[in-house]
């Protein structure tokens, strides 16, 4: 009897997730692809990865040491 019991409230979770998935808009796979890419284009001149910092705003810029022998 409790194995019956766990497939029905396993069977009745489905149906309430399968209940909100039909409610959820779906958009083109190519929409969303051209979005991201007029996204990326629109913000790579901000992006360190793309256009690297200047050498002087560098926060983590090798520091020069001399060194001095004796």
């Amino acid at each position: 009897m409790s194995n019956n019991m766990t497939k029905i409230a396993e069977a009745r979770k489905t149906v309430e997730q399968l209940k909100m998935e039909v409610n959820v808009s779906r958009t083109k796979v190519s929409i969303v692809v051209s979005e991201i890419l007029s996204f990326c284009q629109s913000h790579s001149l901000s992006d360190p990865l793309v256009s690297p910092v200047p050498a002087p705003e560098n926060p983590f810029r090798e520091k020069r040491l001399v060194c001095v022998v004796l």
